[in-house]
């Protein structure tokens, strides 16, 4: 009988931790934080954040969509879903009473979401040339202007583009592949290759750039796109997907461009953007990306059509 109970104890262990490892660390530390604020909601309230019930979730999203958009709302939801699950407990977040009360809270709000701008062309353009006209160490001129440039034309996620490693580079007579170890939606590490294709124009060319910098660097293995100490010393230190926002919004500022409604995420709509702009379909703009649906991508086709597909435009005045 004891061997029955330590072995169902350690299916129980092995089956929570199996859960915990079908999240990326990423993921996990989002949920986690989810979590503690509503636990806070909770304390403060005199409810039980662990295990919870239908009710006070839903009063803890009314009282969150004070001051919140419904994407936060529905984040919540989920964050707090899956913490009960990892933590063996059951929460019905499908409840009527969960549900009922989004519906209600999302006719009330509206459910029109204001993203982030995305860096097109001509802003792009105009990062890159105030990079080469800063007065700064030409080593770190050519890792920003790599940085933003391969970014772009990857339609990398912030967190993808600091992962890239020396080993994950190939660079062939059309241009470079890079081989994408994981991403947000492939979390078994299947991996993507990724081919960026040498531009007409050297200057703003993604393939060209990375070869200046690798060779400027002398990178060898490890990771591509590094900080440096004080002193403008190279380290062997990653830099963190938060250190590309800090970057794209610095460059943004002395280009004179209001940089509030840009972001990390920024690079990645702007190539959608502009890709879609250009005639792309959405499969090949899906094949760069890595969008598993066709939802988002269909959203930047439509936006950068506002103007292509206007029924104005036939309107002679």
């Amino acid at each position: 009988m004891n061997k029955l109970v330590t072995d169902l104890k350690k299916l129980h262990e092995d089956t929570l931790n199996n859960l915990k490892l079908s999240k990326a660390n990423n993921t996990l530390r989002a949920y986690k934080s989810d979590f503690k604020d509503f636990a806070a909601f909770c304390a403060k309230h005199g409810f039980n954040s662990m295990p919870s019930e239908p009710k006070v979730v839903s009063l803890y999203l009314t009282h969150l969509s004070l001051n919140s958009k419904m994407s936060t709302l529905r984040r919540r939801l989920v964050s707090i879903g899956v913490v009960h699950k990892l933590k063996g407990h059951y929460l019905d977040t499908k409840h009527p009473v969960i549900i009922e009360n989004l519906m209600g809270i999302k006719r009330k709000k509206g459910s029109i979401q204001t993203g982030k701008k995305p860096i097109l062309i001509n802003h792009l353009k105009q990062i890159i040339n105030v990079i080469e006209e800063q007065k700064i160490e030409k080593i770190k001129k050519l890792r920003n202007k790599a940085l933003i440039l391969v970014g772009f034309s990857g339609g990398f996620r912030r967190t993808e583009l600091v992962s890239i490693d020396y080993e994950d580079l190939d660079f062939v007579e059309e241009g470079i592949k890079i081989t994408l170890k994981r991403s947000k939606t492939d979390q078994f590490g299947e991996g993507q290759i990724k081919g960026l294709p040498y531009f007409t124009n050297e200057k703003y060319c993604p393939v060209t750039s990375l070869k200046e910098w690798i060779n400027l660097s002398k990178i060898k293995t490890g990771p591509i796109f590094r900080r440096f100490s004080k002193g403008s010393i190279l380290t062997n230190h990653r830099l963190t997907d938060q250190s590309v926002v800090l970057i794209i919004k610095e460059c943004l500022k002395i280009a004179g461009i209001e940089n509030q409604n840009y972001s990390g995420h920024s690079l990645r709509s702007g190539f959608a953007t502009v890709a879609a702009e250009s005639g792309a379909d959405e499969r090949s703009i899906m094949a760069m990306t890595g969008h598993k649906t066709t939802q988002m991508v269909r959203r930047y086709i439509r936006d950068a059509n506002l103007f292509n597909n206007n029924a104005l435009n036939k309107i002679k005045l």
